[in-house]
């Protein structure tokens, strides 16, 4: 039972720095990438699609990423979407086929701000480890009072939670590092 929970919780670990990556994808940094757009909501067919799911998405050079619709009738709706999209200040241009979207140079305020918004994903991804826990320990206790597990079970259990928890907060601390030392260098 006690290994059943610990491997929930390393499953939970997982997802939660998966998480963290595809987040940290969309912060821009100061060299085009798909993943800056792929996950931008268009509304197309009465419903909100991910961009990726609607778009071939590429990157013919540093600074520009090309959108093209395999539908051409949603130019308009992601053109819309990317104009919309506050939090990344794109600034789409359609030609009636393709749309591109030239990346303008981060000046240092932006990268502050983007810095200040991967720490924030960062943290967020450190509480959903914390959360994980949290609950594979109570869930634990909870089995303890059932008489399933005992409770060496359950502090063994703690104790490789402990571990486990915190080579996942280092994974964290790095992947965040490594995007912001991207995004402040120049």
């Amino acid at each position: 039972m006690d290994a059943q929970l610990l491997k929930q919780a390393t499953s939970k670990f997982d997802d939660a720095i998966d998480h963290l990556v595809t987040e940290l994808a969309g912060v821009r940094s100061g060299r085009a990438s798909a993943g800056l757009v792929d996950t931008i909501k268009v509304e197309v067919y009465g419903q909100s699609m991910p961009l990726k799911a609607i778009a071939t998405i590429s990157t013919p050079d540093a600074k520009t990423i090309q959108i093209q619709p395999w539908d051409q009738s949603n130019l308009a709706f992601i053109e819309k979407a990317l104009s919309e999209n506050q939090n990344l200040g794109l600034n789409p241009s359609n030609d009636g086929r393709v749309i591109r979207v030239t990346l303008p140079a981060l000046s240092e305020e932006t990268r502050t701000q983007l810095a200040r918004v991967i720490k924030e994903k960062a943290e967020a991804g450190n509480v959903s480890l914390r959360n994980a826990r949290h609950e594979a320990i109570n869930a634990a206790k909870s089995a303890e009072k059932s008489k399933t597990i005992t409770t060496d079970q359950v502090a063994k259990l703690q104790k490789d939670l402990d571990k486990s928890i915190d080579s996942y907060n280092k994974k964290i601390q790095d992947i965040s590092t490594t995007k912001e030392q991207e995004i402040m260098s120049v």
